[in-house]
């Protein structure tokens, strides 16, 4: 199931329910932490999701995927989420 535009699965966060997050694709780009600049750039585009789009991995969804503070562990799993998502 997609439920997010960068590959992030909703699925088993804390934010979840502590912060009573729906994922940005429910709340249309707009988590429990605000406006998404990644969820706004793939809604701008007219994409599901980041894997749809032709510059996979841009700059701004590989930082967001290396974060040192909230990025993926392991280290580009939504960018490989949103490929497996492409290739269906």
């Amino acid at each position: 199931m997609i439920d997010t535009r960068c590959g992030l699965r909703c699925e088993g966060c804390s934010y979840r329910e502590t912060c009573s997050c729906g994922g940005c694709i429910a709340t249309n780009g707009r988590p429990f932490h605000g406006k998404c600049p990644v969820a706004a750039c793939c809604q701008e585009k007219g994409y599901e999701h980041c894997g749809e789009c032709p510059e996979i991995p841009c700059r701004m969804l590989s930082d967001y995927s290396s974060d040192p503070e909230h990025g993926d562990n392991p280290p580009g799993a939504r960018i490989r989420q949103c490929k497996k998502w492409a290739e269906k």
